[in-house]
């Protein structure tokens, strides 16, 4: 490329003047016809070039390449129907095509789902370009089905958060005629108090079909809990009861059509975190002794619990003449505690109790009741509970899971834990440092009829018995003496490691169960995990949200923990089946947007797409049709790159120089011969010198 300038060795004002003196004299002298004006004229204007110093440069330019950039959207969403096809087909045109346009660098770039923000296009735009200049960029191309959820908005503002000033043109794959039903959830609560009723807002919405009434299933944790038919985009309310502390995992399903494009967003999950209110406990000592403060305190630091208790010295008949003021004591309020007000309790402990009394044998089968409705039950034992005056030899009898021999072992002994123990929740964590336990002092020895013994005493007697009442639980701990770990005699022992877990197994804290299926995610993982008091576990029947299933096998982790790691990819509510048992596990969001809309859509991206110039177009219109590409060209700078049958990039013709060749025109000895030139021609026209006539012969 060759250009011109100026180098001027006076300032611009006195160059103006000398030019102007200059001017004015030649001017003058041609207008007055004396010789040689002309070639004063010349001779000023040779002194103004060579005070300007023209020069000629010559400037060695490569060009440059423009970007292209060619997003290809390989979400889940693609995969439907037929656009996998269409989209290898239309990329492999638009390659075809950019190929033969000279001067152009291609960057691909395809964008999967890993994450819950669903398809992020322009994400991948941005990064792909992160190092071109804006000022090469020739534009971009879309190969998706539209449903784009990093969409930046259609105004300037969404303009200039590309970074760059060229077209973006995008190639929708599907069809116009696509069908598909999905469920949109209005309001869904994340947290609910156990035992409350919750509102879960939701409607379905429906595109193409004849949007007839369809059946819908809702589920909780795989049970069914309500069905019934309804219209698309009808706002629908269904109430739902938290029943356990944990996840609480909702479905709601709809009925599938036999030609839409998915089912996986005929169903949408609501996990709804159980939280229990405070816990209500009835302690009741039967009399003081040195182990009842321990229940009392380990009760009283749970921020969760809130403690009634009593300690029981005075049956309700006595009657004396003590004034009231001097009375230390009041009559224990039986009636309101075990008729009235039992069902608020969600724990009863009985510390060392005897009968004395107290409890009339109505009360005592409220208590059964009570137990069998889904109650819990802990019983304390001491030397009372042998003797005639017991728990055991009541009513309570039919519930208790082991009934006294009559006899109390006296001899120091260390609580072990048996071997169906130390694969038990409750008892697991005891088993490390248990040689290093202190002694107990007493055992009153009882033979188990039914549950569980987690922990011995000497001669295998049991010291812990677990056991299952209908639709509540029991506990029985045969001594009295866990105190003295509490008071580190003999060197103490884990007194909190064991009381605490009993009580909150005795109010069904999920991690608790004796046999349980759970699972979670870590770092794009899927965590299995079988509880169970048997030697072995099944194989793990795994359906990822597709419906596909494979079978995953357990490994031991620990006496009654078996666990497996799973890799998976792909978003959404996974279900694990072993047979007996049932979970369910989210890997991103439960419903991710990738699913939420499927249909193949234009009117996402138009807003920013025209903005830049570029333009929207279906590559097929009818299902089964080949998809058509329009024709690919180079254009400068326009209002819009498009037309019916071609898009356009943007030429930005950008070049690099190489290297300058700069060529003085006038100026050093050859602005002084030509100003020497044009006095010597000055003189020699005004002194009227004329050459000597040849003579002629």
């Amino acid at each position: 490329m060759t250009h011109f300038s100026l180098s001027p060795l006076l300032p611009w004002p006195w160059i103006g003047l000398i030019a102007c003196i200059g001017l004015i004299l030649a001017g003058t002298v041609i207008r007055t016809g004396r010789r040689g004006g002309w070639f004063r004229l010349v001779a000023v204007l040779a002194l103004i070039g060579a005070l300007l110093e023209p020069q000629m440069i010559i400037e060695e330019r490569e060009t440059l390449d423009d970007v292209v950039a060619v997003v290809v959207d390989r979400t889940g969403s693609q995969d439907l129907d037929l656009r996998q096809n269409q989209t290898e087909a239309v990329r492999a045109q638009v390659d075809q095509q950019l190929k033969q346009l000279p001067h152009l660098d291609v960057r691909v770039i395809d964008i999967t789902t890993h994450h819950s923000d669903g398809t992020t296009l322009f994400a991948g735009l941005t990064s792909i370009l992160a190092d071109v200049p804006p000022e090469r960029v020739a534009g971009a191309i879309l190969i998706t089905d539209g449903q784009v959820h990093d969409t930046p908005e259609g105004n300037k503002a969404g303009l200039q958060s590309l970074g760059f000033k060229a077209p973006v043109h995008a190639l929708i794959t599907g069809h116009t005629q696509e069908h598909d039903r999905r469920i949109v959830l209005i309001d869904s609560p994340r947290f609910g108090i156990v035992g409350k009723d919750l509102d879960v807002r939701f409607r379905m919405e429906e595109v193409g079909g004849d949007k007839r009434p369809v059946k819908a299933v809702a589920r909780r944790n795989g049970v069914v809990v309500a069905e019934g038919r309804i219209r698309a985009d009808e706002d629908i309310r269904l109430p739902i009861t938290i029943t356990n502390a944990g996840t609480n995992v909702f479905e709601i399903e709809i009925e599938a059509a036999a030609d839409e494009l998915t089912t996986l967003n005929n169903r949408a999950v609501v996990t709804v975190e159980g939280i229990r209110d405070t816990l209500k406990v009835l302690l009741v000592s039967g009399q003081p002794h040195i182990g009842e403060r321990v229940w009392r305190n380990m009760l009283k630091a749970d921020p969760g619990v809130d403690l009634v208790h009593f300690t029981i010295l005075r049956p309700p008949e006595k009657q004396d003449g003590t004034p009231i003021n001097e009375m230390a004591l009041i009559a224990f309020p039986t009636r309101e505690l075990f008729e009235t007000r039992i069902n608020q309790f969600d724990l009863i402990i009985f510390d060392r109790y005897a009968h004395q009394s107290i409890l009339p044998i109505g009360y005592l089968n409220n208590i059964i009741r009570y137990v069998r409705q889904g109650g819990a039950l802990l019983v304390a034992a001491g030397p009372e509970f042998r003797g005639s005056q017991g728990l055991a030899s009541g009513p309570l009898a039919a519930i208790l899971p082991a009934e006294p021999t009559g006899t109390v072992t006296e001899t120091p002994f260390k609580p072990m834990i048996s071997p169906l123990g130390s694969r038990h929740p409750v008892t697991r964590g005891l088993t490390e440092n248990a040689e290093e336990w202190g002694e107990w002092l007493r055992l009153i020895n009882a033979n188990a009829h039914k549950g569980i013994v987690p922990m011995n005493g000497p001669n295998g007697q049991p010291l812990l018995v677990l056991s299952r009442e209908n639709k509540g639980r029991i506990a029985l701990l045969l001594s009295d003496h866990a105190w003295l770990w509490a008071r580190n005699v003999n060197g103490g022992g884990p007194y909190l490691d064991l009381l605490r877990p009993i009580v909150h197994w005795l109010m069904k804290q999920p991690d608790l169960e004796e046999e349980a299926l759970r699972a979670k995610t870590q770092n794009g993982q899927i965590i299995i995990e079988r509880q169970t008091l048997g030697e072995d576990v099944k194989p793990v029947t795994l359906i990822d949200p597709g419906g596909r299933q494979q079978t995953v096998t357990l490994e031991a982790a620990s006496p009654g923990l078996w666990r497996k790691t799973f890799p998976v990819e792909q978003l959404g509510l996974y279900q694990l089946k072993d047979g007996e048992l049932t979970a369910f596990v989210s890997v991103g969001p439960a419903n991710p947007k990738e699913f939420s809309d499927v249909v193949s859509t234009t009117a996402v991206l138009e807003p920013i797409v025209t903005e830049t110039g570029g333009s929207v177009r279906r590559v097929s219109l009818l299902p089964g049709s080949s998809p058509v590409v329009p024709r690919i060209l180079r254009e400068g700078r326009q209002s819009h790159y498009h037309g019916s049958d071609f898009i356009a990039l943007k030429d930005n013709h950008g070049a690099k120089v190489r290297g300058i060749t700069v060529l003085p025109l006038l100026s050093g000895w050859h602005g002084l011969l030509a100003l020497l030139l044009a006095l010597v021609l000055a003189w020699w026209a005004e002194s009227g010198f004329r050459l000597p006539e040849k003579p002629q012969i």
